[in-house]
């Protein structure tokens, strides 16, 4: 028997009873669009935080304090356990560092910002005139921090879009005042909206002087009375400088620490793609994660497609036996009923995907905390969602057809 004939008989079987079979589809439907949806959000977020990191460019490096495999434990002894101002100036000589084009210091920590009778608790971050360049954060209106600023410890500060607008909405900040610390600070700046609500977005912090972080916000210092640093943002001269301005940067700061050979480092190098990589792990975690969860409306409707096909063959028991008795053989039986279960699951596959990029796209467009979530569809997650389908029809179609391919046709005929 042709293929034709086949899928022409799953078709009329599968029309016998129309409202069912559109229920047992529904099943399948629901699924693959649960699937197709879920992961979709898992490879927005994906793509998402790409791109902003991607955006700060592919040639940086950023320097922490502590060792890689050790970082909040006791350092070896007589090393520095922190990063300090004169490991950022000693990085930005270019005579020790020639891949090296800027040096990015910064000092952070979280404090109270009050503007009126508003106020946020952010992060507040001491910069350099040059992290406007090595971090990408131009302004949006006004002025960043100038090298004027720094050598005068100016109390002046550039917010981020989202702190300007709880503080000031529609007002324009620039050349107002607010308190960090109950101590006044001018407005000279907005940054440019970068996206993002968490506290370690560029929108949900403020910028003031490194200077001005050290002696008046955060003048903590090491044993040493050095000013302590909370990261370093080296600029590479290219992509392809990357290997040999890690080989400086550490050579730099183990002797600005004075470690010996064989002394573990007491710093850690990261670059653009090791966050990278580290971010795709967690978010392919992520989406299989919500996939797995989807996951489990398909089983219920491979389940569902088990329950319609067994019921189909008993109901269909007389069929079977007059097509048995008159030639037709167990494959013949067989191919049939896995058909009519492959034509339930394709087809709830093919509508589920239409309906599962509807609410991707109906995702995408829902407000979550001020912010809207961004949805990527991939050919990878639809060819997925399209295989896992059929198998599901053909895995739990197989009983049912074997069931139906080994009635005795003459116990099929007696059936009433």
């Amino acid at each position: 028997m042709k293929l034709l004939q086949y899928l022409l008989l799953g078709f009329r079987g599968l029309s016998i009873n129309k409202l069912r079979s559109g229920l047992t589809v529904l099943g399948i439907v629901i699924g693959v669009a649960a699937v197709i949806s879920l992961m979709s959000v898992g490879r927005g977020a994906e793509a998402e935080i790409t791109s902003r990191i991607q955006s700060m460019g592919s040639n940086l490096h950023f320097i922490y304090p502590g060792a890689a495999s050790e970082r909040g434990v006791r350092l070896a002894p007589g090393t520095a356990p922190t990063l300090t101002l004169e490991d950022a100036e000693a990085l930005a000589d270019p005579s020790r560092c020639p891949s090296v084009t800027l040096v990015a210091p910064q000092r952070s920590g979280f404090f109270q910002v009050v503007a009126g009778s508003e106020n946020v608790n952010t992060r507040i971050l001491g910069v350099t005139p040059e992290y406007e360049q090595v971090r990408n954060s131009p302004v949006a209106e006004g002025e960043f921090i100038t090298q004027r600023h720094l050598k005068a410890r100016s109390m002046v500060c550039v917010l981020g879009s989202e702190v300007a607008k709880t503080l000031f909405g529609d007002v324009d900040p620039v050349g107002r005042t607010v308190k960090i610390a109950r101590r006044q600070f001018r407005v000279i700046g907005v940054l440019e909206e970068k996206g993002g609500t968490s506290f370690f977005s560029p929108d949900e912090m403020v910028v003031i002087p490194l200077t001005t972080a050290m002696y008046r916000l955060m003048p903590q210092r090491t044993a040493a009375g050095a000013h302590k640093i909370s990261v370093i943002n080296v600029q590479v001269v290219s992509e392809d400088k990357m290997e040999q301005a890690e080989e400086e940067i550490r050579a730099v700061l183990r002797a600005q620490h004075h470690l010996a050979y064989g002394e573990e480092d007491d710093f850690t190098i990261t670059s653009q793609k090791d966050i990278l990589s580290m971010l795709h792990q967690a978010t392919n975690v992520l989406t299989i994660l919500l996939g797995s969860i989807a996951g489990i409306s398909l089983l219920v409707g491979g389940i569902g497609i088990m329950n319609i096909m067994l019921v189909t063959v008993t109901e269909r028991t007389r069929e079977i036996g007059i097509r048995k008795a008159v030639g037709a053989k167990r494959r013949d039986i067989l191919l049939q009923f896995l058909i009519e279960s492959a034509i339930l699951s394709f087809f709830g596959g093919l509508v589920g995907i239409l309906v599962g990029w509807g609410l991707s796209q109906l995702i995408g467009t829902i407000p979550i905390a001020g912010q809207t979530m961004h949805t990527t569809i991939t050919p990878d997650i639809i060819l997925l969602a399209v295989s896992v389908t059929v198998l599901i029809g053909l895995f739990f179609g197989i009983y049912p057809a074997f069931r139906a391919a080994r009635l005795n046709p003459i116990d099929a005929l007696r059936y009433e």
